[in-house]
């Protein structure tokens, strides 16, 4: 299976193809030349679809590896790429590029993110301590998406 980035890549490329074709010729096109950039649309939109499915299956299996994952005190981001990204890549199907790339493209707002780990992290502990199982007693700290706060932050 193609990377990400290549995906990303060939959709940016074919997109500008399609658009330097159609500003050339905009009504003399042949019909081989319709029918060419009529396969580079279906595969720019077969491109989309991909990067929408591995979108959407990260988004459903983060929590699952923050669940997994022993580095609490960490930020997420940290966790992804240098401590545990060969867990990260088994559970969410997402190489350590392919997490890199998405966040150098700004997919991700940082603020909601942070909210959301924070969130979960919180919401973790409760449903623990409610089944008596302190997993984290000795913890000072708590790693959001890209921060990292006291826990004394985290529970006011």
């Amino acid at each position: 299976m193609r990377s990400l980035n290549q995906d990303i890549e060939t959709i940016i490329n074919k997109t500008d193809a399609i658009k330097k074709k159609r500003k050339e010729h905009e009504e003399g096109l042949t019909t081989k030349e319709k029918k060419e950039l009529s396969e580079a649309e279906k595969e720019i939109k077969s491109k989309r679809r991909q990067i929408q499915e591995k979108l959407m299956k990260f988004a459903t299996r983060i929590p699952i590896f923050m669940y997994l994952t022993d580095y609490r005190e960490y930020s997420l981001k940290d966790v992804i790429l240098q401590l545990e990204p060969a867990l990260f890549e088994r559970v969410t199907g997402l190489t350590k590029q392919d997490f890199a790339l998405l966040v150098s493209l700004n997919v991700f707002n940082e603020a909601l993110m942070n909210d959301a780990v924070y969130k979960f992290k919180r919401y973790e502990d409760a449903s623990l301590s409610y089944a008596g199982i302190d997993k984290h007693e000795n913890e000072t700290k708590v790693g959001g998406y890209s921060t990292v706060i006291s826990l004394e932050e985290l529970f006011c």
